[in-house]
């Protein structure tokens, strides 16, 4: 079983609320509460019209040019300022944890996800994810990236798996769904904000909690 990392094992949402923080309490000052609020749901913009992108920097300083801060972050110290503290800012739930482990009693488990190898692998130490897994593909480390079948297809190689025996876990309908669809694997489309599917994509299954995967092996 193939997973995603962001949005599917860990909550990304979550870390990008904890990164605000982090950002007030290092360059901010007597914030009221209306204001924290309104800076709260810019930066989310301004990070979901990044998403994907490893350059972090026009993010900090779209919302630094909006609301100007007390003590401004160095230009040249926006990206290591991310690559440090975002990572940080992940957790993962233990009854996810519990749920792979189960999984692992039955079938090899592995990640497959984009990004930037740095953060990506902070994400995954930091939440002791590198611990549970048989082989963990970071995009950026081997060249190509979600949808691009070749991602899927060195999982399924250095598992030793065929595609028509995989089954992968993923919350993007277009790059987790469609791009191992390609690749002939039956994909597991994870919704739990229940969107609706407005692609031509046909998930193998759709699931809203992690406790649906167990059905599969029991």
């Amino acid at each position: 079983m193939l997973f995603d990392l962001d949005d599917t094992l860990i909550n990304r949402d979550q870390a990008v609320e904890k990164m605000y923080l982090t950002i007030l309490d290092t360059c901010y000052q007597n914030v009221t509460p209306l204001e924290k609020n309104e800076m709260l749901q810019k930066f989310k913009e301004y990070d979901k019209k990044s998403y994907g992108d490893n350059n972090k920097i026009k993010v900090l300083k779209s919302f630094f040019d909006e609301f100007p801060p007390k003590n401004r972050i160095p230009r040249n110290y926006i990206q290591d300022f991310w690559n440090e503290k975002f990572p940080h800012c992940f957790t993962i739930n233990q009854h996810t944890m519990n749920i792979i482990n189960i999984i692992k009693t039955h079938v090899k488990v592995a990640i497959i996800t984009n990004g930037s190898t740095q953060r990506q692998k902070a994400k995954i130490i930091n939440t002791h994810l590198n611990n549970l897994f048989d082989t963990i593909i970071i995009s950026e480390e081997v060249g190509f990236s979600k949808p691009d079948r070749r991602i899927f297809e060195l999982a399924l190689n250095k598992l030793n798996v065929q595609a028509e025996d995989a089954l992968f876990v993923g919350d993007d309908i277009n790059r987790d769904i469609g791009g191992c669809q390609n690749t002939n694997i039956k994909g597991i489309w994870f919704n739990p904000h229940m969107n609706k599917n407005e692609t031509k994509i046909n998930p193998y299954a759709e699931i809203n909690s992690f406790d649906e995967l167990l059905s599969y092996f029991t």
